[in-house]
């Protein structure tokens, strides 16, 4: 069990996986200050003058019933925003990388190994060989027949 642990943390899995984190916390930071100081007045201008924002009251006296369409449309900004920059920086480059590479693997034929001089040499007197057997054996029938007559 510890082995496979070992094996897991050594493989680079965990330090990729870290960095993945990392990178996601710092964008949605990114992405959070974005849609609050840009996209949050936007929407809340687009509200009214006197409006809390895109949304209205269930109860007009009590602030909590307050049904907010601007966070909404805030959160669907984000997400949009976040999966764009995810597909587009890094989904769409590693399918291209990996179309890249299955094509150049296709493609690819396997080099032959080249045959090392003692072997051919040996392949090369095989083949004489049998040549040589064939026309003995050919010649041999002729020859017999030529004697009886």
């Amino acid at each position: 069990m510890f082995k496979g642990f070992k094996d897991f943390i050594l493989r680079g899995n965990v330090i990729e996986l870290a960095i993945a984190v990392v990178i996601g916390t710092a964008f949605t930071a990114l992405v959070t200050a974005f849609t609050k100081n840009i996209i949050n007045p936007v929407i809340a201008a687009a509200g009214g003058v006197q409006a809390d924002g895109l949304g209205f009251r269930i109860w007009p006296d009590n602030p909590a019933t307050f049904v907010d369409f601007g966070a909404v449309i805030t959160a669907l900004v984000t997400f949009l925003i976040t999966a764009a920059v995810v597909y587009f920086i890094f989904v769409a480059p590693m399918n291209k990388i990996n179309s890249l590479v299955k094509a150049r693997l296709a493609t690819e034929e396997p080099e032959e190994e080249p045959i090392p001089a003692d072997t051919a040499l040996l392949a090369e007197i095989r083949d004489l060989l049998t040549e040589v057997a064939a026309s003995t054996r050919d010649a041999q029938p002729s020859q017999n027949a030529a004697d009886r007559n």
